[in-house]
């Protein structure tokens, strides 16, 4: 039977203790993690498919009872539980416990895969042998550390993605698109590659990766082992390498300009995924203050201006000098590179002055330095000996890879959800957010309209933006919320009390316009007093 609350608290209640549903839940979801425990510490599973069918079934319907625990009994509608009265959702005691002991868990999963039982030769141990028959089931290879996370990831997603349906209810918008993220992790990130590489041979190997994913957070979309592979792998080979480059130039582009970035971040991602399934419980924590705002700019497009001179620097050590042996060669791509990023950036500054006036000195700034990184690429690398600058190829993507791909998006921004909110790795470090929101601020028809009239300055949707965006200034002025950060979840339209926000697709004329005030129901102010002149 629902519950009505009495009192007229928006921020919801201190948390009671669980009930009968919830604690069953409990000792269920915490035995499939103590058979993961004793995996680790090398107990010996006599029939290991069985033990690690129990496991994460275990972990699934623990997560999944839970929720009907949290929410089967309650009033669809705004969700907030009390999440500042509990140490796990405010930043206390048990967060920064999970904080630490996600840390550790990514940083050997990383680093020292040999403690989950990883052996490089022979046969594997301890949690990784516990996942052998499902990989062996799937691909017809043996677990690695990569096998076993990407397995917990999308038992996460798709669990976690239960309880936020179940949470959200209320909101269609809601309800598809985790139904989405939770497809797109299990089919394209997960069990389609395991598949495909049952198709392998000695003398034919396809390409296979997560098929969602594309440059620049593929970031070794064109490191030369993978471009190999394309061309080996012939017509399905090639088949991939031009689908990578049409996503990247033209259809990631165009969905960006019809929908915005959330047709990735909020609908596809698999960080998007996680962040906004098993990390929805700490969104809140999104710091909302100017300065992490201003720290944000510059970060996530430093990251994107070195993903830019990396893959340059990378395609051009496949290239010589000599025109008698490459039809393209390095001089031609390195000032073909400026030249398009020149004639793209004055063409932003043409016919997109207004919107860029605030932040056109990023654009230069990062112009200025990748020009300047060309430069030294034309006169401080080889193809002879494969280097960049004064650093070798190899050594400069794999510091690439080790600070963003696994420190940043990794350790940082998975392991510490309880500190630093579920988005920080998408607002900071991954540079695909970045260009999709240089996209969606630009030339995209999305936006989050406002009605100012009806907005009683609550401030759930601030809160809950795990973005980091101030909603609520946006919603009293009844102006537009068009920021390149936003991924579309949506989430600042299901908590608010007055139906103020709706996100919305329209024309790009008036999309942004910081001078409008709406008094009541779509009452423009400005527009008045324009018309009394």
């Amino acid at each position: 039977m629902s519950t009505v609350q009495k009192d007229m608290s928006l921020t919801g209640q201190p948390p009671k203790a669980l009930n009968a549903t919830q604690k069953i839940a409990t000792v269920i979801g915490l035995g499939g993690l103590a058979i993961l425990l004793l995996a680790t510490f090398n107990i010996n599973f006599p029939n290991k498919g069985l033990w690690l069918a129990v496991s994460l079934s275990a972990l699934t319907i623990g997560i999944v009872l839970f929720a009907k625990g949290a929410y089967a009994n309650k009033l669809e509608g705004i969700r907030n539980d009390g999440v500042w009265f509990k140490s796990m959702t405010s930043r206390g005691f048990w967060a920064w416990v999970a904080g630490i002991a996600l840390t550790g868990f990514y940083i050997i999963l990383y680093f020292f895969p040999q403690y989950l039982g990883l052996v490089s030769e022979g046969s594997n141990k301890g949690l990784i042998a516990l996942f052998d028959p499902l990989s062996l089931m799937l691909s017809g290879n043996p677990a690695s550390q990569w096998f076993v996370y990407g397995t917990l990831y999308t038992v996460a997603i798709v669990a976690f993605g239960v309880k936020f349906i179940w949470k959200y209810r209320h909101n269609q918008y809601e309800k598809l698109r985790t139904i989405s993220v939770m497809f797109f992790q299990t089919a394209f990130a997960f069990i389609i590659p395991e598949l495909m590489a049952r198709l392998n041979t000695d003398d034919f190997s396809l390409p296979y990766t997560d098929l969602k994913n594309m440059w620049p957070l593929n970031y070794y979309a064109f490191d030369g082992w993978r471009v190999d592979e394309y061309i080996n792998a012939q017509t399905i080979g090639l088949a991939f390498l031009l689908f990578a480059i049409l996503s990247i130039f033209v259809i990631s582009p165009f969905l960006t300009y019809k929908y915005g970035k959330r047709w990735y971040c909020s609908w596809v991602c698999g960080c998007g995924g996680l962040a906004e399934t098993a990390g929805d419980s700490f969104r809140h924590l999104s710091d909302k203050s100017m300065t992490a705002w201003k720290v944000e700019r510059w970060v996530i497009h430093s990251v994107l201006v070195f993903s830019v001179v990396m893959t340059t620097a990378v395609v051009s050590t496949y290239l010589g000098y000599d025109p008698n042996k490459y039809w393209l060669t390095k001089d031609m791509f390195l000032i073909g590179v400026a030249v398009f990023l020149g004639v793209l950036f004055a063409v932003i500054w043409y016919f997109k002055r207004q919107e860029l006036k605030k932040d056109a000195r990023y654009g230069a700034i990062g112009y200025l330095v990748i020009v300047l990184a060309l430069i030294g690429i034309h006169y401080f690398t080889g193809t002879e000996n494969n280097k960049i600058f004064i650093f070798e190829a190899d050594t400069l993507r794999s510091s690439y890879g080790f600070l963003i791909g696994s420190i940043f998006s990794g350790v940082i921004g998975t392991g510490f959800y309880p500190i630093f909110g579920n988005r920080v790795w998408c607002r900071m470090g991954c540079p695909m957010a970045g260009i999709l929101g240089i996209q969606q601020r630009l030339f995209s028809k999305f936006r989050i309209t406002t009605n100012g009239g009806q907005c009683i300055s609550c401030g759930n949707c601030s809160t809950y933006c795990e973005m980091g965006i101030d909603v609520r200034s946006y919603a009293q002025k009844g102006e537009n919320i068009v920021r390149a950060s936003c991924v579309g979840c949506g989430i600042c339209s299901a908590v608010c009390p007055r139906g103020v926000l709706k996100l919305e697709n329209g024309p790009l004329e008036g999309r942004i316009n910081g001078n409008d005030v709406l008094l009541g129901n779509d009452v423009d102010l400005m527009a008045l007093v324009n018309a009394k002149k």
